[in-house]
């Protein structure tokens, strides 16, 4: 288990994160979310054992992680820290780099991990390209697969698809995370992205300048949003009488107490935000279809 024990931390004279403390079981996977500037990269960093700490303490298995006071080499070997920026030997090939780590001793199974790691990341087709040609998104990929080259306990990912395309994140996402929980690696994801989270979180932690307001699994945070920092992270919401409501959670209807005026319609696939006037406040609602602007709309709220 890893136990984070009221932490805190400071860049010279700014505090980054104060009085920190949660738990993570073995295999569990949790997301840190947050605005930018929240903390969520140097809480990583901290676990890693990159920073001391000013104050508290960081248990894995009853190991303390301790910084680079206490250390020559920073980090430890049994976490693998993958960051935005990705350490690579540009003129070596992809399976050359996932494998750098792994031992010569057995080529056999070195290869057979190696294939492993490359269809986890769907890198198959690319295993003997040079790094240095490869896009920022398979470069992100190839540091992901030779972080778990080694199979280790803890895996800190910072924005881990933040250089995927589109095209390839979301059967990435499902192939890494299943990948992971198949081994029993115990994965903390910062993130700025809910579809990292939503599916795949077992809890998350939410950070708002360097402190945590709300710890707790993604369908409580996402179906009981007590703060519209937490709300906002899901998606588009609105404040009504001091109640907080997602614009699925509002239904356009023929005849109501609550009536608003159409300001825009925004498509996004799979049905239209409707941008209303309501209290001379903007309210959103999602809907079938678009509707004209200035049209006078009868709503209603169901949670």
């Amino acid at each position: 288990m890893l136990q984070v024990k009221n932490i805190s931390f400071r860049y010279n004279n700014d505090v980054v994160l104060k009085n920190i403390s949660f738990s993570v079981k073995t295999g569990e996977h949790v997301s840190i979310i947050g605005e930018s500037g929240s903390g969520k990269t140097t809480l990583l960093k901290l676990i890693y054992g990159e920073y001391d700490l000013i104050k508290g303490q960081i248990f894995w298995n009853n190991h303390e992680i301790l910084g680079p006071k206490f250390n020559l080499v920073v980090g430890q070997s049994h976490i693998k820290y993958v960051a935005q920026e990705f350490d690579l030997m540009p003129y070596k090939t992809v399976e050359e780099n996932v494998g750098e780590f792994l031992s010569n001793f057995y080529l056999n199974e070195k290869k057979a991990r190696v294939t492993e790691l490359l269809e986890a990341v769907e890198l198959t087709t690319f295993s003997k390209a040079k790094v240095h040609s490869l896009s920022g998104g398979q470069k992100q990929r190839v540091a992901l697969a030779r972080a778990i080259a080694k199979q280790p306990e803890i895996i800190l990912l910072d924005e881990p698809f933040s250089h995927i395309d589109n095209f390839k994140k979301q059967s990435l996402r499902r192939n890494l995370f299943s990948f992971l929980k198949s081994k029993n690696i115990t994965c903390i994801v910062a993130t700025h992205d809910k579809d990292d989270v939503l599916p795949y979180s077992d809890t998350v932690v939410v950070l708002n300048q360097g402190e945590i307001i709300a710890n707790n699994s993604p369908e409580e945070l996402f179906s009981n949003p007590d703060n519209p920092l937490i709300a906002s992270f899901f998606g588009e919401y609105n404040i009504i009488n001091g109640d907080i409501f997602y614009a699925h959670q509002l239904k356009i209807v023929d005849d109501s107490k609550l009536k608003a005026t159409v300001k825009n319609s925004y498509f996004n696939g799979r049905n239209y935000l409707i941008e209303v006037i309501f209290n001379n406040e903007s309210v959103f609602i999602e809907h079938s279809k678009s509707i004209k602007l200035n049209q006078i709309i009868c709503f209603e709220i169901s949670k």
